[in-house]
Formats: structure tokens, C-alpha cells, sequence
């Protein structure tokens, strides 16, 4: 009897603060929310409701995000945690996309990179491969980003790759060639970059008439020849059939100082 006495106590208090916690966020009183959340998991977790527990966690980081990135990334990994603990493995996964996100929009992101890695790999886990390819991408955009050059090109390829057994996915392979291939010349010589074009045509037959193609062939000639207006030209010409997004940009720029520092060095040595 008194088991059920201290339970319905808990119930009670839960929904108690659960009304608080909804009146905190339409007053916009952020701390105050997440604050009460915390305090509805703990009622929860006495009352040995985990599940409402760790849902409990995502309310108060979902309120923390207005506020305060590091304490709403905190509650989610609690959250995760839990859900790993209950073995809702598809959950935990979602809410470490959650924190990738989360660090991304914040710009921290070693963070986002670690989490999007390891939300990738449960979803892979779990089978669930479509969305563990989608954070995969996430990875190899920011590990391109933070000059993480090689990772970056492993999760283009391994997601090109996967991409090639689902006729819904395939018409996207292209893309993500020419994203591996756009980070090769960051790093790599000309030659590496006309290497790995060929492996690319293995992977998709139709890869080798494609614009995607005809651009990395035409930069890594460009880079070959130090010749930075063909380089030019050839982002113009394809850049006024299928525009490059901030992020492609971004990369074709290092790009382009990695082949002036390769003639730098090379005038270097001649001299």
C-alpha cells in the first residue's frame, strides 16, 4: 500500500510539473522549463517510468537550445544515454543526429563531427541505412571543413558506394563523386585525383559522361598545368549549368590555393 502511496505521489507531482513546464515555455522563461524538465525526469525516474525520464531530458534540452548549446547537449546525452540503457538503440541514434545538429547551428564543430559519427554508426547497427548514409554525409562535409581530408573522402566514397544498390539513391552518386573528388584537390596531387576518377567509373558506369566528370577532369588538368584561368573558366562554365553551393565553394577555393602553393614549391626548387 505504501508502494502505491510513494508511486501515485510521483504521478501526481509529475503532472503537477509538467503543466508548469508548458506555462514556463509559452512565457518564453527558457531556464525556467528546463530547469522544471529536470525535475520531471527525476519524478519519473523515481517512479521507475524511464522512458518518460529520458523524454523528460529531451523537453529540457529542446528548451536549453534557446539559450545555452553546452547545457542542452549535456541533457540530450543523458537522454541518450538512457535510451542506450533501454536498449532503443534507433532512438539514441536520433538524438545524437539531435546533438550534431545542435553543435552544428553553433558552429562547434569537432562536436558535431563526433556526434554525427556516432549517431552513423548505430543507424548502421540497426540497419537503418538510409539515415545512417545521411549523417555520413553530415561527417565527411564538416571533416572536409576542418581539413580532415582523407575521412572525409572514406565517408563520400563508402556513401557513393551503398548509394549504387538503391535505384531511389542512385541518381545522387554523381554528386557525391564529385564532392570526394572536389576534397581530393585539396590535398592531393593531379594525378591522385585522376586516379581515384577511374576507381569513380567502377563504382558508377555512367559517372564517366557526366558533367560531374568533365569538371574534375578539366581542374585536375588545370592543376596539373598550374594554369589557374583554365581552373577558373572550368568552375564558370559548369557553375552556369548546375550552381555550386557554399560548401562546394568553400573547398574549390583551398583547391585552388593548394595548386598555387604546389607552383610555388615546384619554382622553389627550380631556383
Amino acid at each position: 500500500m505504501a508502494m502505491f502511496s510513494s508511486s501515485s505521489k510521483y504521478e501526481e507531482a509529475a503532472e503537477l510539473l509538467e503543466k508548469a513546464c508548458n506555462n514556463y515555455k509559452l512565457a518564453k522563461m527558457w531556464r525556467e522549463a528546463a530547469d522544471g524538465f529536470a525535475l520531471l525526469a527525476d519524478c519519473h525516474d523515481k517512479s521507475d517510468s524511464k522512458h518518460d525520464a529520458a523524454t523528460a531530458h529531451v523537453d529540457a534540452a529542446n528548451a536549453l537550445k534557446k539559450i545555452d548549446v553546452d547545457a542542452a547537449v549535456a541533457s540530450l546525452r543523458v537522454a541518450v544515454s538512457m535510451f542506450q540503457d533501454m536498449g532503443r538503440l534507433s532512438i539514441s541514434a536520433k538524438h545524437l543526429k539531435d546533438i550534431g545538429e545542435t553543435f552544428e547551428k553553433a558552429d562547434k564543430l569537432e562536436g558535431a563531427l563526433d556526434a554525427y559519427t556516432q549517431a552513423a554508426d548505430i543507424y548502421a547497427a540497426e540497419e537503418s541505412s538510409s539515415t545512417a548514409n545521411s549523417c555520413k554525409l553530415k561527417v565527411a562535409e564538416i571533416a572536409a571543413v576542418l581539413e580532415r581530408y582523407p575521412l572525409a573522402v572514406e565517408c563520400y566514397e563508402e556513401v557513393a558506394k551503398a548509394s549504387m544498390d538503391n535505384n531511389l539513391l542512385r541518381f545522387s552518386v554523381k554528386g557525391y563523386l564529385l564532392c570526394a573528388g572536389i576534397t581530393r584537390l585539396c590535398y592531393q596531387e593531379p594525378h591522385g585525383v585522376k586516379n581515384a576518377m577511374e576507381r569513380y567509373e567502377d563504382i558508377d558506369p555512367s559517372f564517366g559522361g557526366s558533367r560531374e566528370h568533365k569538371l574534375l577532369g578539366d581542374l585536375a588538368s588545370a592543376a596539373e598545368e598550374g594554369d589557374a584561368d583554365a581552373f577558373t573558366g572550368a568552375l564558370a562554365e559548369y557553375d552556369s549549368m548546375s550552381r555550386l553551393d557554399p560548401w562546394k565553394t568553400k573547398m574549390l577555393l583551398r583547391a585552388k590555393k593548394h595548386m598555387a602553393k604546389a607552383i610555388e614549391e615546384e619554382e622553389d626548387d627550380l631556383t
